[in-house]
C-alpha cells in the first residue's frame, strides 16, 4: 500500500516549465572613432562626449538614433541647431555618449559638444557659432537647498500671531 502512494505521488508531480528563450538584439554598429574629431559639451549636470566625422548627417546618442533617444521635437531641434546655423546638415555624422542630468540638460550638452567639434574641424565657423552663443558653456545650475528653508529659496509661511 505504501508503494501505491509513492507511485501516485510521482505521477501527480507537474512537469517543469519550459525555459523561455529571449531573442538577443543585434549589437549596434558603431563607426570607427579613430579618425573622428572629439569634443566635450556640458550643460547643468550633463556631460556629453561627442565624436564628429564626415558622413551623411546621422546622429547617434548612447547607441540609439537621436530621434529615439530624444523623443521630444524640441530636444531634437536643440541638437540640430549648430548644423542649421552653419548649413552643414548632411556633412557630418555624430556619435555622442551622454551621462548625468535629465534629457533637457543632455540635449544642451550634446549641442555644446557638436558646436565645439565643428569649430575644431572648420575654424572659419567660429564666428558664426560664437555669435549664436553655442560655444559658451551655460553655467546655470540648480541652487542648493539652504538651512532653515524648505527649498533653495522657499521659506516657511510667516505668521504674525
Amino acid at each position: 500500500m505504501a508503494e501505491a502512494k509513492k507511485t501516485a505521488a510521482k505521477t501527480t508531480k507537474k512537469a517543469a516549465p519550459a525555459k523561455k528563450t529571449v531573442a538577443k538584439k543585434a549589437p549596434v554598429a558603431t563607426p570607427k572613432l579613430n579618425d573622428a574629431t572629439y569634443a566635450t559639451g556640458k550643460r547643468k549636470d550633463s556631460v556629453a562626449r561627442v565624436y564628429l566625422m564626415p558622413g551623411k548627417g546621422n546622429i547617434t546618442v548612447n547607441g540609439k538614433a537621436s530621434s529615439d533617444y530624444f523623443r521630444r521635437a524640441v530636444l531634437q531641434m536643440i541638437i540640430a541647431q549648430p548644423f542649421g546655423i552653419t548649413k552643414r546638415e548632411t556633412s557630418y555624422d555624430i556619435v555622442a555618449m551622454v551621462e548625468g542630468g535629465g534629457l533637457s540638460g543632455q540635449a544642451g550638452a550634446v549641442k555644446h559638444g557638436i558646436s565645439k567639434a565643428l569649430e575644431k574641424v572648420e575654424p572659419e565657423l567660429r564666428a558664426t557659432l560664437k555669435a549664436a552663443g553655442f560655444l559658451t558653456r551655460d553655467s546655470r545650475v540648480v541652487e542648493r537647498k539652504h538651512y532653515g528653508f524648505r527649498k533653495a529659496r522657499r521659506s516657511t509661511q510667516f505668521s504674525k500671531r
